[in-house]
């Protein structure tokens, strides 16, 4: 299994003080004689301190990437020896889970759905290796540890228990439970016995050293937050149907179904609604005015908007864009049609693309329902 000790010593030592500054100012957030840390918080750092690419953004199954090494980050609150956490979230799919009857049915259904993630997350980033860096927080100290991030062995799948309110099974490796309600599949973390721990001294008044540092905090640069409708757009893979999602099956991305003339097996376009050039009248280029469009593997697109009014987000050749899309990222084979389903199996139905410099774009991924999530905050912000 890849190790997280063996990364840069220097970058982890500032990793460590980092986090202990963080856990002294626990106080800020909550009472608890345990170190508070939120999840957000280490994501961020644990990127900048050893220089990861941060996915937790596009909700994939990884949190950061190294190279070609996917990380899981996790922290909790940890007594014992081991937890019970969420690994993935079927909220989308919890319609579909609930007409499978069959328990083992079922829990290779959700194993599927788990590995395919997974499968995105390593074909769309080109990673090789994977592992799991987790904090678990307890009375004055942080746990650090570390666990593989495999995917759920089918042929060993054996249910443990099934009640009201879960369903638990084993894959001889791990342990997995599914909250019925929630539709949510968790997982059992046991601290690894080579853990390293960390003593955290609690503030007794943070405030005050807030406050005897305020001069230095404000005076310091402000870093630019990137503007919505300015710095990126986000664009929907979907259409809609009497307000129900959709792909339609001879254009958009099954644009290569389209009848009339003959048409290449992999020519698609990303549609951009009216509404998008409306909002953000700026943001892309004018009309048949090629640029070029970086996907998360750093591969470099020559593309360009095409169409009556530039509704269609095309490649140059148009096979580009299709061996991202639908190839890398979708994983679909040449004549498979691409489906709103395979989409929520997945756990996207969006792309953004954020501006980079003149002609200079970069495209990526991003979670169920982030486009009507983007339309909100500019209308919102327009107002």
């Amino acid at each position: 299994m890849i190790d997280f000790y063996s990364l840069d010593k220097e970058k982890k030592l500032n990793y460590a003080n980092l986090l202990g500054i963080l856990g002294s100012l626990s106080k800020l957030f909550s009472e608890n004689e345990i170190p508070f840390l939120h999840y957000r918080i280490m994501e961020n750092l644990f990127c900048s301190c050893f220089n990861a690419k941060n996915l937790s953004r596009s909700d994939t199954a990884y949190d950061a990437q190294i190279n070609d090494i996917g990380i899981g980050l996790k922290t909790f609150i940890c007594e014992k020896n081991n937890s019970i956490e969420k690994i993935a979230e079927f909220n989308k799919l919890s319609s579909n889970l609930k007409n499978i009857k069959d328990l083992k049915e079922l829990v290779l259904e959700l194993a599927k759905y788990r590995n395919q993630r997974i499968d995105l997350a390593n074909s769309l980033y080109g990673i090789n290796k994977a592992f799991y860096h987790i904090i678990a927080r307890r009375k004055d100290r942080f746990i650090f540890f570390q666990s593989d991030y495999e995917k759920i062995n089918l042929d060993k799948i054996k249910i443990l228990k099934n009640s009201k309110s879960s369903l638990s099974f084993t894959d001889g490796i791990n342990e997995y439970y599914f909250n019925y309600s929630k539709s949510v599949l968790q997982r059992k973390f046991y601290i690894d016995e080579n853990y390293n721990e960390l003593k955290i001294e609690i503030l007794d008044d943070p405030f005050d050293i807030l406050l005897s540092l305020k001069d230095d905090i404000l005076n310091k640069n402000k870093v630019k937050s990137k503007v919505a409708g300015v710095d990126y757009v986000i664009l929907p893979l979907y259409s809609f149907q009497k307000e129900e999602k959709y792909i339609p099956q001879k254009s958009g991305l099954n644009q290569w179904n389209a009848s009339g003339r003959l048409r290449d097996i992999s020519e698609i376009y990303v549609k951009i609604p009216a509404e998008i050039h409306k909002l953000c009248p700026n943001f892309f280029p004018d009309r048949d005015s090629p640029f070029t469009l970086t996907t998360p593997n750093n591969e470099k697109l020559n593309v360009k908007l095409c169409q009556q009014n530039s509704k269609a987000l095309m490649s140059n050749p148009n096979k580009a864009l299709a061996n991202w899309l639908l190839r890398t990222t979708l994983q679909l084979k040449e004549g498979e049609l691409a489906t709103y389903n395979k989409l929520q199996i997945l756990g996207f139905d969006s792309v953004i693309i954020n501006k980079i410099d003149n002609l200079i774009y970069s495209i990526d991924i991003m979670p169920l329902d982030s486009y009507e999530e983007f339309i909100d905050l500019i209308k919102c912000k327009q107002k």
